[in-house]
């Protein structure tokens, strides 16, 4: 394919348009989505945290209905926390494909993007299964819900510390890169499909770690996923030598690191009187 033609393909008005609709609808319906949640509160639990009515079933729900519900909601705030880290990305794959008509092109690319957010609903299925079995346990056993606090400001310093690994460059790398090595791609539906389930993939890689403090923070929690979709954006535009991702791990370290306090600061006062009571003073 010329570069004339290339460009066209990847800067067409109608892809553009598309791609902010679609933007702005799921950020809007995922903004409502949050203030409804917000509005029903959560389940204080032992710890002094809440949990959030996600995991739980309400009065008069199944839970194939919950799923469903948590799917729902999953999808379309991945494809607005990712929309925006995903247009360079579909962008790129339009300029690598092989000359196309404008209907087939907008077709292939559409099914990049349905592979890469059906990897995305994959992860959702997966996390849907770890939260409301952790909440199922923590409801339980009072003795693992107070011990959420302090888990959590784990999880948040080992999402720091990811930041800083080869594994997390290396997916960051894959997302990046131009598709085809140096050719063009052939305007296949299979291959379209592919690029968009290998992008899904590294994608959910090198964003687990910080998808993870989502779920930490609140997965209905506006503030958490702008800051965690910025963060993302961040480090997919800035400059290949890993300063952005190396701050926002420092960022993040730091965050895991008041929480660890935070957490540990109410059960000192019992470890001095457990310690003392066994003549450690």
């Amino acid at each position: 394919m010329t570069e004339p033609m290339a460009s066209e393909h990847a800067f067409h008005p109608m892809f553009l348009g598309v791609s902010a609709l679609i933007f702005a609808v799921s950020a809007a319906a995922t903004i409502a989505w949050c203030t409804s949640m917000s509005a029903m509160g959560g389940m204080p639990m032992p710890g002094g945290w809440t949990m959030s009515m996600a995991w739980t079933r309400m009065c008069g729900q199944t839970w194939p209905g919950v799923a469903l519900s948590f799917l729902g909601m999953w999808v379309t705030m991945m494809v607005a926390m990712m929309s925006p880290s995903l247009l360079p990305m579909l962008w790129r794959y339009r300029w690598a494909v092989g000359e196309t008509g404008q209907v087939r092109m907008a077709w292939l690319t559409a099914l990049v993007g349905v592979g890469y957010f059906f990897v995305w609903t994959v992860f959702g299925v997966a996390a849907f299964a770890l939260g409301t079995t952790l909440a199922s346990a923590e409801m339980r056993l009072p003795a693992l819900a107070r011990a959420v606090p302090i888990a959590a400001g784990a999880v948040v310093l080992i999402a720091g510390v990811l930041q800083f690994s080869a594994w997390k460059a290396r997916h960051l790398a894959c997302c990046g890169e131009m598709p085809g090595r140096g050719g063009p791609l052939p305007a296949h539906t299979g291959t379209a499909w592919r690029h968009g389930l290998r992008l899904g993939f590294h994608s959910t890689c090198s964003c687990a770690n910080l998808t993870a403090i989502l779920f930490i923070v609140g997965i209905m929690d506006l503030r958490a996923m702008v800051a965690v979709t910025a963060a993302i954006i961040l480090e997919r535009v800035a400059p290949v030598d890993g300063r952005a991702g190396r701050l926002i791990g420092a960022l993040v370290v730091g965050a895991g690191l008041l929480l660890l306090a935070w957490a540990v600061a109410p059960i000192l006062p019992a470890i001095d009187t457990i310690v003392a009571h066994r003549g450690g003073y």
